[in-house]
């Protein structure tokens, strides 16, 4: 399904899901290179929130860039299939072969504020990525591997104690919401 068609049939969890939802969809029909970085102000990316077959852990990578641990995901960069792009950067950051989908459609949209940083030796301006995550269940006993180049470390951690490695407190709130669908949904 086209990315603006999974967006749209997106029923938002709460009040900022609704809020972000207009906004990202007002964001797609205002600028033309949404889906790549040329836009420099906002542009699509991918996640994945990975988590164990009984939902208890998830995996995540230590990123370079902040020197944090969070959850996979990357750029759209023109591409129109977003789990494609969500599992493509879930193995590229992890080595993980074996995962799926674990819930219909998008789990998540958000609005995520980007600080400026050095990016490959060039300064990145601050801006936002308009945030469709996708919630996989992978195997726990694959082989994990670091994509060097963007993460320093890749682990499974109890998904209650995902707030004491991440140092981005502006991500906390995601993740917390991110924890109450995984119980609410019984996922």
């Amino acid at each position: 399904m086209h990315f603006i068609e999974l967006i749209k049939k997106y029923i938002p969890y709460n009040e900022q899901e609704r809020k972000d939802k207009a906004v990202i969809l007002h964001c797609i029909e205002l600028f033309e290179d949404v889906l790549t970085r040329d836009n420099e102000i906002t542009h699509v990316t991918s996640s994945a929130f990975v988590v164990n077959s009984t939902k208890e852990k998830v995996l995540v990578v230590h990123h370079n860039i902040y020197n944090s641990w969070s959850w996979t995901g990357g750029h759209a960069d023109g591409e129109v299939d977003l789990l494609a792009v969500a599992i493509k950067e879930l193995k590229e950051e992890t080595g993980v072969e074996n995962c799926h989908l674990a819930t219909p459609g998008i789990f998540s949209l958000d609005i995520l504020p980007v600080l400026g940083h050095i990016k490959r030796g060039e300064y990145v301006s601050p801006h936002l990525h308009l945030s469709v995550a996708f919630l996989i269940e992978a195997d726990e006993t694959d082989v994990l591997s670091i994509k060097e180049d963007e993460n320093s470390g890749v682990k499974w951690i109890p998904l209650k104690e995902l707030k004491v490695y991440s140092n981005e407190p502006h991500m906390h709130k995601v993740y917390d919401k991110f924890i109450s669908k995984i119980k609410e949904y019984g996922s």
